[in-house]
């Protein structure tokens, strides 16, 4: 007992030491593990270094892709970003649906499809284009619902619009889940264009009545064939014939309408992507384009740094290229594949000839990339132009839109794209981008462009305040879609002539309840634009309480659009109608850039 006692003494007096020696061991073994862990970092890092020596004025990237943090990546890219159109991006603000004292008689609503795969073959391996797994409710909820609603004979989740006319047999979802598919849709593109749906619903639904159930049988049961549940003319939907505004269309409708409203749709085909409803055909409009393009052409010729840097940024991202490198906008729509996706900036693993011959197709190649494939927007409107004899004879100054550019010769150098050769190649896109939206042929074109298009607008709006059954109509296009509506009434855009992924331009038609007068306003994006529309500006617009807070909103008279479609709209092309417009053979006179 006595031995017992003096033990308990002996550990009680020593209890500090003890505690000494445990804190000592504990700090020597997490300092041994930082060590290892530090050295196991450097040997990647050196490991990664090793791409190929620095050239001239372009160096190895090495290690610095892994030296810096992911946040810090995201923010320096995060301007240029916002044409990926994130869903934090994608927002309800200044959109409308319910004023004080006014009905929401109709909304024509345009949007430019979702996030895609880049228009040129790029080297996407390693890049994501999908959503994270289980984070996206949404994508779950609508492919869960075509699942269910739609019979594949593959009995792949790969389902398709059967119902009849131009869009027949069309998928309804991207071919993979993680693919960049050429020019398609991607579920990234599929999940934005949900959510901007949702918004939709949030804002118009109910102000329209979209959610009012379809009319019972004379059985009193309610009518179950997709063909019946929604009046044909009550939601109007347009797309040109991609499957990337076909399918940005269908999964907007979704998150919009109830789903046995969706079931009903039908779907029209819009033949031109400036959706000209037959004043298409137009020899000024094409002649202002490629005027402009040669004034962005020269800009890029004196620029030979940036030229450099494309080069090298194309060289790294493009395959077959066997004409060069000479489109700035076709290296910036591949960068944006990695940007968009937070991949990392690519390197080169290997020295090749810019001259060498494209590598055979794989047979295993899928069908997406061979089949169907969206071609190039501004390609495809300038070669129907030319089959149509609308483009000016070749000049000296241009070649098909794009720059004489000197062709490297010999052997690319290896490396990796640095941080600062994306700031170099973007920034100057974001100028030039400016630059042209500011220019007088950029309006100019945009009116011609756009004329079938407001003409269409006009009359649906017409339509709506006559008590016709429609109440929303979509147009389901393109970024040219959106430059050309948005140059021919004067709305300014912080990113010049870029469309963002997934934009959206509403008109939303208003009766007032006192007065019986109708009127409408713009929204890009979430913004009031009304007041940027010349003939909506200053005094010609009436600004009215939007909520219970206070806010405002200013509505413009349907007769200022009217009229300013059949008595001003040619003006500043000094004619009177569209015939006489395109058929000027000098187009006026403006400065350069």
């Amino acid at each position: 007992m006595l031995l017992l006692k003096e033990l308990m003494r002996l550990a009680t007096q020593h209890r500090t030491f003890y505690c000494y020696v445990l804190l000592s061991i504990w700090i020597f073994l997490l300092i041994a593990g930082m060590y290892r862990y530090m050295g196991n970092v450097e040997s990647s890092s050196g490991a990664g270094a090793g791409f190929g020596p620095s050239s001239g004025t372009i160096s190895s990237l090495g290690d610095s892709s892994a030296s810096s943090s992911s946040s810090s990546y995201a923010q320096r890219f995060a301007k240029y970003r916002e044409r990926c159109a994130p869903l934090a991006q994608l927002q309800r603000l200044d959109d409308g649906g319910i004023l004080e004292g006014w009905k929401l008689q109709g909304v024509l609503l345009v949007i430019r499809h979702g996030d895609r795969g880049p228009m040129s073959h790029v080297r996407t391996t390693g890049i994501n284009c999908g959503v994270a797994g289980g984070t996206e409710n949404l994508v779950n909820r609508y492919r869960s619902f075509l699942h269910n609603s739609s019979s594949s004979s593959s009995g792949s989740n790969h389902m398709y619009w059967n119902k009849v006319g131009p869009f027949h047999g069309f998928p309804l979802l991207p071919a993979t889940e993680r693919g960049c598919p050429l020019g398609q849709l991607t579920y990234k593109g599929i999940s934005q264009l949900l959510h901007v749906g949702d918004i939709m619903h949030q804002v118009y639904a109910h102000p329209l009545g979209l959610l009012l159930k379809p009319p019972l049988s004379r059985g009193g049961a309610m009518e179950t064939t997709p063909h019946t549940l929604l009046n044909s003319d009550e939601v109007v939907v347009y797309t040109t014939r991609y499957r990337r505004t076909f399918q940005s269309a269908l999964a907007m409708l979704f998150t919009l309408l109830p789903a046995d409203k969706w079931l009903g749709l039908n779907v029209r085909e819009s033949h031109s992507m400036a959706f000209c409803f037959g004043e298409c055909s137009c020899g000024q409009s094409a002649l202002l384009r490629k005027r402009l393009q040669a004034m962005g052409d020269r800009q890029l010729l004196r620029r030979s740094d940036v030229l450099e840097t494309m080069q090298w940024i194309g060289g790294t991202l493009l395959q077959h290229t066997p004409n060069g490198i000479t489109n700035p906008f076709e290296v910036v729509d591949a960068m944006l594949t990695v940007l968009c996706h937070e991949a990392a900036l690519p390197c080169r693993r290997k020295k090749r000839s810019p001259t060498e011959r494209p590598a055979r197709k794989n047979p295993n190649q899928e069908l997406v990339d061979v089949i169907n494939i969206d071609q190039d927007e501004t390609a495809t409107n300038l070669q129907q132009e030319a089959n149509n004899g609308n483009l000016e004879p070749e000049s000296n100054e241009a070649d098909n839109g794009n720059p004489a550019l000197p062709q490297g010769e010999g052997e690319h150098p290896e490396g990796c794209v640095e941080a600062t050769h994306v700031d170099a190649l973007m920034s100057f896109a974001d100028d030039l981008s400016k630059r042209s939206a500011n220019h007088a042929y950029y309006k100019l074109s945009g009116l011609l462009r756009s004329y079938g298009m407001i003409r269409h607008i006009v009359s649906y709006m017409l339509k709506m305040i006559s008590g016709d059954r429609t109440k929303f109509v979509l147009y389901s296009g393109h970024d040219c879609t959106m430059q050309y509506l948005t140059a021919a009434l004067g709305i300014a855009n912080s990113q010049g002539q870029t469309i963002a992924y997934a934009s959206r331009l509403a008109f939303e038609v208003y009766r007032s309840e006192a007065h019986t007068d109708y009127y409408f306003r713009v929204v890009y994006n979430g913004r009031d634009v009304t007041q940027q529309i010349d003939f909506c500006e200053g005094g010609k617009s009436l600004r009215v309480t939007r909520d219970s807070r206070g806010n405002k909103a200013d509505l413009c008279p349907i007769e200022n659009i009217i009229r300013f479609l059949h008595e001003d709209y040619f003006a500043p092309l000094n004619a009177t109608n569209f015939k006489e417009a395109c058929g000027t053979t000098n187009p006026p006179k403006a400065n350069e850039f």
